[in-house]
């Protein structure tokens, strides 16, 4: 679709001529997100500075019937991001100023296009953070973790996005302006919050956010167990959590994926001959967690780790976090292309599960590496292959689709934090029938009644 000259003058008249992108050099950084399978290039990328500007860029693209799709930092990985064919992009990486913290309130306004880290690093010296940490966390935007309900390692014990938001200004697909939530607590009526977080952007914009901050715990401690097989480690997850501890973390990296982050300029220290290993953070009351260290480290040798260290310092901390975050980043120099899976497992079936996965994957002649948010049973297998290689690319699909059935089968589901977007969206009816999809695409239409609002993502068909 070519973009009318009346729509694009009108679009560089409001938020400026150098903020309106037309051309394919200039476009091409926004054609896919952190998940390379799927690219389609912009008709048109604008970069709006205020609510009043995404109102107007968004009142625009309805009269000319243009669809269009918010965006972040594009670490997405789902394709979530992606424009539709003929689509406009609204980027709102302008849009990234924190307006105000009350620390007695104990909390934040931000514009969405805020980096997720930037408010930790802002409110921690007054003892104060935001706890939703995706991997991705230095380079995501907060307007992104909102679209996809981000989590990330601590949400085992903190929850993940939705349960630190109190409200949200949001453009709506028409271009109204609308506040969801209540900043001082539960609103009263539907929770439209709530239906809103995690919509993966086929709702509206959210353009301004209210947020909640926790606390800084006074004391952590951090463990690393290594083991000779992936399914003690899992196995260890579960009689954790079954002695009635809820750590903050318990993550789960395999034997591949242990080697290309030591093999990377962030070497965290992990054993590269360990067939997993098992990160575990507690935090709390510093004479509460010497009790649950020693219980923890029990349960790691009973399962038949062979052995456990802990991090000294902050310094060695941070650099076991580093290895455990990097490990995306670091596939990277392996293949060309990634598919980052995102399932999830009840607890109880991991150790019987992901040995499976890895063989479905090697069945099929593809790479893959295992990660784990283990304490939520939310798996990470990234398979990397290159996706200008047909055959490959074929394979990678076959391995894929009989995971995510294997997943649903044993009663998990096909995303835990990464959304549907495009990537999943013909998995959804394995996990939901036509009535629940059927009453999911009734929602999206009083929502977005044109279709215009981030088409093809999450429902099949686009609805």
């Amino acid at each position: 679709m070519t973009i009318p000259r009346e729509m694009l003058e009108h679009l560089k008249e409001l938020v400026g001529t150098r903020f309106v992108l037309n051309h394919d050099t200039e476009m091409l950084p926004y054609e896919a997100d952190g998940l390379t399978e799927f690219r389609t290039p912009p008709a048109l990328v604008v970069l709006p500075k205020t609510t009043e500007q995404v109102q107007e860029c968004v009142k625009t693209c309805v009269r000319f019937g243009f669809p269009f799709t918010a965006r972040g930092a594009g670490t997405g990985l789902s394709g979530g991001a992606v424009p539709a064919p003929g689509g406009v992009v609204i980027s709102l990486s302008r849009m990234n100023r924190i307006l105000e913290v009350n620390y007695q309130d104990r909390t934040a306004v931000v514009e969405p296009g805020v980096l997720n880290l930037e408010l930790s690093e802002l409110t921690s010296p007054q003892g104060f953070v935001f706890m939703p940490d995706p991997a991705s966390q230095p380079a995501c935007t907060l307007g992104g973790n909102i679209g996809e309900n981000a989590g990330g390692p601590h949400c085992l014990k903190y929850g993940v996005t939705v349960n630190h938001v109190r409200a949200l200004e949001v453009v709506t697909p028409n271009g109204d302006l609308v506040t969801l939530g209540g900043a001082g607590g539960d609103p009263v009526g539907y929770d439209l919050m709530g239906l809103f977080i995690g919509s993966e952007g086929t709702f509206g914009i959210a353009t301004r956010l209210f947020l909640r901050l926790e606390s800084a715990p006074e004391a952590v401690r951090t463990v690393l167990a290594d083991y000779t097989s992936i399914a003690e480690a899992c196995q260890t997850v579960s009689d954790i959590i079954a002695g009635g501890m809820v750590p903050t973390a318990l993550e789960i990296m395999d034997r591949r994926t242990i080697g290309t982050v030591e093999a990377s300029a962030l070497a965290a220290g992990y054993p590269v001959d360990a067939e997993a290993v098992l990160i575990i953070e507690v935090d709390g009351l510093p004479y509460s967690l010497d009790d649950q260290v020693d219980r923890i480290t029990e349960i790691c040798r009973k399962n038949g780790a062979r052995s456990v260290r802990f991090a000294s310092d902050e310094s060695e901390r941070k650099r076991l976090w580093a290895g455990r975050k990097a490990a995306f980043g670091a596939s990277g120099r392996v293949s060309p292309d990634l598919l980052v899976q995102d399932a999830v497992l009840p607890r109880t079936r991991l150790a019987e599960i992901v040995p499976q996965i890895t063989e479905i994957c090697d069945r099929h002649g593809v790479k893959v590496s295992n990660v784990c948010h283990a304490g939520d049973g939310n798996l990470h297998p990234n398979i990397g292959y290159d996706r200008r290689n047909t055959e490959e690319t074929r394979r990678v699909k076959e391995a894929l689709a009989e995971i995510m059935a294997v997943c649903v089968a044993t009663g998990g589901t096909i995303t835990g934090e990464h959304g549907v977007g495009l990537e999943k969206v013909d998995f959804m009816p394995l996990y939901f029938d036509r009535a629940t999809r059927e009453a999911m695409s009734r929602v999206r239409s009083v929502w977005d009644p044109t279709g215009l609002c981030n088409p093809g993502k999450v429902l099949p068909g686009g609805n």
